[in-house]
């Protein structure tokens, strides 16, 4: 299948959309655009949009960056992008083609 892959750059993980963190809240909206699969990934250093520098400490990791990427067909990936835009919270992000399938057995079918 052919889409398109979404990374999405969260500050770090203090950083809130209400009651949630904001790389929690791109997960509810990835589930609610209809996208089946995120990946958060943890990232040791980063500098954001407003060139702040970011890093989980030794003792401390709530200054940690964490990215969200998902891929997904390109309708899905336009319609998170709308609920992220409609959110309010200011994101960095980059969006590439991809090629994607899912491959092996379901767990349905492992089990036949």
């Amino acid at each position: 299948m052919k889409g398109s892959q979404l990374t999405v750059f969260a500050d770090n993980q203090s950083r809130r959309k209400g009651h949630m963190t904001v790389a929690r809240w791109i997960l509810d909206q990835t589930t609610r655009a209809g996208i089946i699969g995120a990946t958060v990934i943890d990232v040791s250093e980063s500098v954001d949009v407003r060139g702040k520098y970011h890093a989980a400490g030794f003792f401390e990791l709530i200054d940690q960056p964490v990215v969200v990427t998902v891929a997904s067909d390109d309708g899905r990936i336009d319609a998170l992008l709308d609920r992220l835009r409609e959110g309010g919270v200011r994101l960095f992000y980059t969006r590439c083609p991809v090629e994607y399938e899912v491959l092996g057995a379901s767990e349905a079918e492992g089990r036949e």
